[in-house]
């Protein structure tokens, strides 16, 4: 059984919205941390970090990612990528869910069943 529950993400976006539903659905009490309003700190990162990997948290995809300049995109590593998320945390992959001492990233119905049953 899983204790503590906390999904971090921006509230606006889909994928967030559609796994606080699911959470919500399934009665399963949880924390939200909106990381652009209450940030993450270099330390809370980079754990997060250590157990996802930062080319995997990293999301190329969006919008943020696109407004980077190029040369700083070509040359990405994980301290720059650090230095990107803390800066712009809506750069982060969403969500993140973090159930006890495990990480889950991104959201889908049968992984959320699988973790919580």
């Amino acid at each position: 059984m899983v204790n503590a529950v906390t999904l971090y993400g921006i509230p606006n976006c889909d994928t967030v919205k559609k796994a606080k539903a699911w959470l919500n659905d399934h009665s399963i009490e949880f924390e939200f941390h909106d990381y652009r309003k209450q940030g993450l700190d270099k330390e809370q990162l980079q754990s997060m970090l250590a157990v996802l990997g930062w080319e995997a948290m990293l999301n190329r995809r969006g919008t943020t990612w696109r407004a980077l300049p190029e040369p700083l995109k070509e040359r990405i590593d994980l301290e720059s990528a650090i230095s990107i998320m803390l800066d712009n945390p809506a750069i982060i992959k969403r969500p993140i869910l973090a159930t006890d001492a495990q990480l889950h990233l991104g959201f889908s119905a049968a992984q959320y069943q699988e973790i919580f049953g």
